[in-house]
């Protein structure tokens, strides 16, 4: 009924993109809760990691008809998705009191979080967790711009197996600049990409909110749903210029999904980190505005971090935030860690900060939503960042349940006498619980060194 609801609203109100990505976001709900289920009793984690996703694509279904006209129709819709929203969030929080205190209900409680002082159970003490990406892949596809092999990237994911289980499908991507849109579906699971190096293999694109039906959900150059996606040595861009709007280069709800050696460029949400568990290794990010955005528990260790100039200059000043996390319910397993990173601007915007650091100011994020998370761990935060560390994303929005941690950071940057109150310094005994083993259960997936 829903889905009929949704294509009738789509046709009568001129609603077809808002339709067609609810859609799509209710699929993967659907099969995530799915996946939960039969991940019950024994599998907690990942069937904590699977709702909190369900959960996701509920209010991102929500969130959209916000904005539309407010019709009996749409109205609806929007009661709707608030009592699914509602229904989910209740069962995961059953989930995550298995996930933390198994069969004995005498400690299950309303959801806390580390701003209630509740650090969730370490498994692991070790902080570290060696990774590499594997050596010994077998080639199945290659896209080429010679014609030896596919011609375009969206050729070759269409040719590969669905569902594919227990191995890799792996596409070498040779040396050139692919200017198209890429998908990777849900049923495309453990897609691999190796190119010939950043800035050799390029996938671009150009699409940005603006435009009569283009959402910030459909701008990406390239969007993956599929689990186990991993992507080697290439850059994704998105290049959409003036205005500076929405503009994704990578979308990613792939579970455990590993990407090393990547480089990502835009402006305003370079890398949206959507939903599920992501590990980035040793790649660089780029961009100026909520560049590295989402509801994701995604990890990043050895990673470069650039603040860009924004496009259009501003007299007045302006205020850049690296990262804006979109954890709207406590009980998501989700947050993003920054794990031995640099922080730091591209050249050229570096040196419009030094000719007037009053009028550019930085910060390491803002709360999108009310329970966003985001730790930064032994990384070195450059000088262009702000004393006060985080912006608020709209006066106390959410000031009260977030959750902005650091942990022996170095550099200009670092120094936490200047921080927001609403910031905290993590205890060193809790460090280990933004671990890659304790915060996306690594160890159990991510190949080893």
């Amino acid at each position: 009924m829903v889905t009929k609801t949704l294509e009738s609203a789509g046709e009568n109100l001129n609603l077809t993109v808002y339709s067609s990505n609810c859609l799509e976001e209710l699929s993967l709900a659907m099969f995530r809760l799915e996946s939960s289920i039969e991940a019950l009793p024994s599998k907690t984690k990942d069937a904590r990691a699977w709702m909190s996703s369900a959960l996701l694509c509920h209010y991102d279904c929500l969130n959209n008809f916000k904005y539309v006209n407010d019709t009996a129709e749409i109205h609806n819709l929007m009661s709707f998705f608030e009592n699914l929203g509602k229904i989910t969030s209740n069962a995961l929080s059953v989930v995550r009191s298995l996930d933390l205190f198994g069969t004995d209900t005498g400690k299950w409680a309303a959801p806390k979080t580390e701003r209630d002082g509740f650090f969730e159970p370490i498994k692991s003490t070790e902080l570290d967790f060696p990774t590499k990406f594997p050596a010994d892949l077998k080639i199945d596809a290659t896209v080429s711009k010679d014609g030896k092999g596919y011609k375009t990237v969206e050729e070759a994911i269409s040719a590969a197996p669905s569902n594919l289980t227990g191995k890799k499908y792996v596409i070498n991507i040779k040396e050139g600049v692919y200017d198209e849109m890429v998908r990777v579906p849900l049923e495309k699971k453990n897609i691999v990409f190796i190119g010939d190096g950043i800035g050799k293999t390029i996938i671009t694109g150009n699409l940005t909110v603006g435009p009569v039906g283009v959402f910030t959900y459909n701008t990406p150059t390239v969007a993956v749903a599929g689990d186990g996606f991993m992507a080697k040595d290439i850059t994704f861009k998105n290049t959409a210029g003036i205005p500076t709007l929405q503009a994704v280069a990578f979308r990613s709800h792939s579970d455990k999904s590993y990407i090393e050696n990547c480089e990502f460029i835009g402006n305003q949400d370079t890398l949206h980190a959507h939903g599920l568990r992501q590990f980035y290794k040793s790649c660089k990010i780029q961009g100026h505005i909520d560049f590295i955005f989402g509801n994701a528990a995604a990890y990043f260790k050895d990673c470069e971090i650039f603040i860009s100039p924004r496009l259009e200059k501003r007299e007045k000043g302006e205020k850049n935030a690296v990262t804006a996390h979109g954890r709207t319910d406590s009980g998501q397993s989700t947050g993003f860690v920054f794990n031995n990173c640099t922080i730091t601007g591209t050249a050229e915007y570096k040196k419009l900060c030094e000719s007037n650091p009053k009028v550019h100011l930085n910060y390491l994020g803002r709360p999108w939503k009310d329970f966003s998370r985001i730790v930064f761990i032994k990384s070195y935060l450059d000088s262009i960042i702000a004393p006060a560390g985080y912006l608020e994303w709209d006066g106390n929005q959410s000031l009260n349940t977030l959750y902005y941690g650091e942990f022996e950071n170095k550099g200009p940057g670092s120094d936490l006498k200047g921080r927001v109150s609403w910031s905290s310094k993590i205890p060193p005994q809790q460090v280990p619980t933004f671990s890659i083993k304790n915060f996306i259960q690594g160890d159990e997936w991510l190949p080893k060194s």
